[in-house]
């Protein structure tokens, strides 16, 4: 039985504002689209780069991700199976909103 995502359909005024942040929005989406854009495209390279993810909810993640079609899963047919992550051509439209987020991020931080 698949869990219904809490925020996927909620937009009560049809804003675009609350549509990308149900796309793209939380604690850990815009992190891990970061981290497979630099290449960090396997889920073991995602956990190590994000140790305070737990494995279900990477996993619950990268599912949404796949189902809003921001990533795509590459399965190599190898023994054992390989797994792979990429930003769909979908996906790499979000990479300026992450880039202007890393930049304010940047600056911010040397603020505090």
């Amino acid at each position: 039985m698949e869990k219904a995502r809490k925020n996927k359909d909620f937009n009560p005024n049809n804003c675009p504002v609350t549509h990308c942040m149900n796309k793209i929005g939380g604690k850990w989406k815009p992190i891990v689209i970061f981290l497979i854009n630099i290449g960090k495209n396997r889920f073991s390279l995602l956990q190590k780069a994000i140790p305070d993810i737990s494995k279900q909810m990477l996993v619950n993640q990268l599912r949404e991700m796949e189902e809003d079609k921001l990533i795509e899963r590459i399965i190599y047919a190898e023994i054992p199976p390989r797994v792979e992550y990429r930003l769909s051509e979908h996906g790499k439209t979000v990479l300026p909103i992450i880039g202007v987020m890393a930049n304010w991020g940047k600056v911010d931080m040397k603020l505090s």
